[in-house]
């Protein structure tokens, strides 16, 4: 049994897709899940959660965080130990900002720490990525900045996006929900040549702009063809949203992972003047919601331990 008794992980939001990046880029941002894991004596499992929203989390054997730790422990033929898991909740839940995504990496690590680091961080991502089913949110909030992964015959290819300093990203977080289950089933199972070969190019060009900051590279780089355009029906205000911070100087808008959390790029001289054009244009549709300008987390999840 490992001597450490105590850990403590912290995980960064992700906002997924980019625009024409669907299910294979996304970035961590500078909002966060903390999560303390305590071995016990005897108990089984203990979860306490604080934060907004916080008795909407499941307590019990369901939860995510829990069914994480419980993955890595079968992963490594180990019994669990009974645990005392606290959860302090810095990103909403079913905003399209990785919520889920950070319980994930938070087990996985506090599972992987108790257990005495038995798993490499390649092999912790590679159990996310199972998890979850596409590697867009897990994999930046384990390792941080912008990532593009990629499948290949041995397993995953990971990719450093360069993010360029003066392109920041601005989140408008309304305060209705959007199930990703929800946001998937409105999108087609096939798509035309055409499209595909869209998103191919903008993608390319994305990544060209968020390394430049090319302003023309970025305005013209976050359309897309394969999920956006079936996805804004199910947010209200999206095209006011939209037209408002592109007014206010953005260089576009993109829906954040499966939304409804909507994703501005701006550059620093005008990204304060893009946030109070979102927020209004959201309170003018008689939404409320939270917009805030963000930086790109280079970190990734972190965890340190006692005993």
């Amino acid at each position: 049994m490992s001597g450490v008794s105590s850990v403590n992980v912290t995980v960064p939001a992700t906002t997924a897709n980019l625009g024409p990046g669907f299910d294979c880029i996304g970035a961590a941002l500078t909002l966060y899940n903390e999560f303390n894991f305590t071995r016990l004596e005897e108990g089984g499992l203990t979860i306490h959660v604080t934060g907004a929203e916080a008795e909407r989390v499941q307590t019990d054997e369901s939860n995510l965080l829990y069914q994480a730790f419980l993955k890595l422990y079968q992963y490594i033929e180990q019994t669990p130990p009974s645990v005392k898991m606290e959860i302090q909740l810095g990103v909403p839940l079913a905003r399209g900002l990785g919520s889920s995504a950070t319980a994930i990496v938070g087990g996985l690590i506090g599972a992987n720490e108790l257990a005495g680091t038995p798993l490499s961080v390649l092999q912790v991502m590679e159990l996310a990525i199972a998890m979850e089913g596409h590697p867009d949110n897990v994999v930046p909030a384990l390792l941080g900045g912008c990532r593009l992964a990629a499948s290949s015959d041995t397993g995953w290819e990971i990719c450093d996006v360069p993010w360029h300093q003066n392109v920041i990203p601005v989140v408008a977080i309304p305060d209705f929900e959007l199930s990703t289950k929800e946001a998937r089933r409105v999108l087609p199972t096939q798509v035309s040549r055409a499209d595909a070969i869209f998103n191919t190019a903008h993608l390319g060009l994305l990544l060209r702009g968020l390394e430049t900051g090319k302003r023309e590279w970025l305005r013209a780089a976050l359309q897309d063809r394969l999920h956006q355009p079936y996805r804004q029906a199910l947010i209200s205000g999206y095209d006011a949203v939209k037209a408002a911070a592109i007014a206010a100087g953005a260089y576009g808008m993109v829906i954040s992972g499966a939304g409804p959390t909507l994703l501005a790029l701006a550059d620093t001289t005008q990204s304060q003047a893009v946030e109070m054009a979102m927020l209004t244009a959201w309170q003018e549709a008689g939404i409320t919601a939270v917009v805030r300008s963000l930086c790109i987390d280079t970190q990734g999840a972190s965890s340190f331990h006692e005993g």
